[in-house]
């Protein structure tokens, strides 16, 4: 056991590092991205529905281990697209954010449908005595129906970005140095302590994501809509 802890010990802070920072940076982008396909999906645009729809539907039946590698290899090794710059580091840093663009494009599906849930919790008169008085589609949506159907959502919101936390894990399939590639590289190198490194790893992330539950349940809280 010290000898696992001796080498398993000083890796943790850095691998979780790349977890947290994954989980960061896809959260934002996730957001972002969700809420304009949320807007789409509502919009009294049809084609702007019909995308936001379709985008959803596909997206959100597709292994995320599918569009992981596809940013890899579809978009990078085929393509060319490069999100980091030429330096000594570039392979590292590029396939993280490789990573990130993955799990965007996937929980932004998620974000969406949580958000368009919230929209039904907004009362209809809003909306449309807003329209009355002359307002645009733009103005309504991002004045009115967003700022409470955001309000409304943000437990379930937590619920997203803690299985955002432990979707990062994927990331290891395109060589991103997080949590589970540390895990897999320790079973390699200690194989009679399986159930030691899995307890290891898992008490990490259950502090992550416990952490997340407790501020989002928080927040859900302070910030609910009182009708």
């Amino acid at each position: 056991m010290n000898e696992l802890w001796s080498d398993i010990g000083p890796e943790l802070w850095p691998a979780y590092w790349v977890t947290i920072k994954l989980t960061f940076f896809a959260a934002i982008g996730s957001l972002v991205w969700g809420t304009i396909l949320a807007g789409m999906r509502v919009s009294p645009v049809p084609v702007m529905r019909l995308f936001g729809t379709s985008y959803v539907n596909v997206v959100r039946n597709t292994p995320l281990t599918l569009i992981v590698i596809f940013c890899s290899i579809g978009l990078y090794q085929n393509l060319g697209l490069t999100l980091a710059p030429e330096n000594e580091n570039f392979i590292k840093n590029n396939n993280f954010w490789l990573a990130v663009l993955g799990f965007v494009i996937y929980t932004s599906t998620f974000v969406c449908e949580t958000l368009r849930s919230g929209f039904n919790t907004v009362p209809l008169g809003q909306a449309e005595a807003a329209r009355s008085l002359g307002l645009g589609f733009s103005r309504v949506f991002g004045t009115i129906v967003l700022p409470q159907a955001t309000r409304s959502v943000i437990g379930p919101m937590g619920s997203v970005l803690i299985a955002l936390t432990k979707n990062t894990t994927i990331a290891s399939a395109i060589g991103v140095a997080e949590a589970s590639l540390l895990m897999k590289e320790q079973i390699e190198n200690h194989a009679d302590q399986i159930v030691a490194i899995f307890v290891i790893i898992a008490i990490g992330f259950m502090i992550i994501t416990l952490l997340e539950g407790y501020v989002f349940g928080y927040l859900a809280k302070r910030l609910a809509v009182k009708r």
